[in-house]
């Protein structure tokens, strides 16, 4: 028997410990009420802070994520993934914002700082992938070799928004060779890499400029594509000489 979808919600105190403060797990259909509360409504956790409403919100469990309701008039969440870096944010009134991330921070806002609170989620459900059908095989969408330089090259570019996902900063070529350690040891290597990347393997379309075409335009063109459809992840950092 599958075991039945549950979600763990915790004390934002680091990851799991037996010192945590307070823990509740909810099954596949529950859902639990966060807020200050009140001696007549009570909360199924508390968030003890003078800024965060008696009723700020509540938790759902669904059988592969979970969801999020905002119950605030005013305040916006946030619900960031501390692995990725990736965040949704939860605007006021929101009913049952649905989470992607299987491991989440909630966090509410304060006057000083925010308030915040773990969420363990139920695995995702995937799709089986059948190696009996036949036919024609579906062509890769980004038919990316991972051991190539030229991923190396992708990953060095991505670096700065794959560790702070609030970063605009674009590496620019003779930073890209510094961070590859001779991998790539010229201007025009990396040049041919980036190039080769934004035509063949990205497909990068160059805008229409009017004149006002940005210099860095191409580089920045395959950081967003890369990191919108997931060609670049955290684990491919790794792949980087360290520091």
């Amino acid at each position: 028997m599958a075991d039945v979808p549950r979600i763990v919600i915790q004390a934002d105190t680091g990851y799991p410990s037996r010192e945590t403060p307070w823990s509740l797990e909810l099954a596949e259909g529950e859902e639990a009420t966060f807020g200050r509360g009140t001696s007549r409504s009570r909360t199924a956790f508390v968030l003890d802070n003078p800024a965060i409403s008696r009723l700020a919100g509540s938790i759902f469990c669904c059988p592969s994520h979970w969801e999020i309701s905002n119950f605030s008039r005013n305040t916006t969440y946030v619900v960031d993934n501390p692995d990725s870096g990736g965040f949704v944010k939860i605007t006021p009134g929101r009913i049952r914002a649905p989470i992607p991330f299987e491991f989440s921070r909630v966090s509410l806002p304060t006057q000083i700082g925010a308030v915040s609170f773990l969420v363990f989620a139920p695995d995702h459900h995937y799709e089986s992938v059948d190696t009996a059908a036949t036919g024609v095989a579906t062509l890769p969408t980004f038919p990316l070799d991972r051991s190539a330089k030229y991923f190396h090259v992708l990953v060095a570019l991505c670096e700065p928004q794959l560790r702070d996902p609030t970063s605009v900063l674009i590496p620019s070529v003779s930073e890209i060779i510094k961070r590859l350690g001779g991998m790539v040891p010229t201007e025009a290597a990396a040049y041919f890499h980036i190039n080769y990347l934004a035509r063949t393997k990205l497909r990068i379309r160059e805008p229409e400029s009017n004149g006002k075409r940005k210099a860095d335009w191409q580089r920045a063109a395959l950081v967003t594509t890369a990191l919108r459809y997931d060609l670049v992840r955290p684990s491919d950092l790794q792949r980087l000489p360290l520091h």
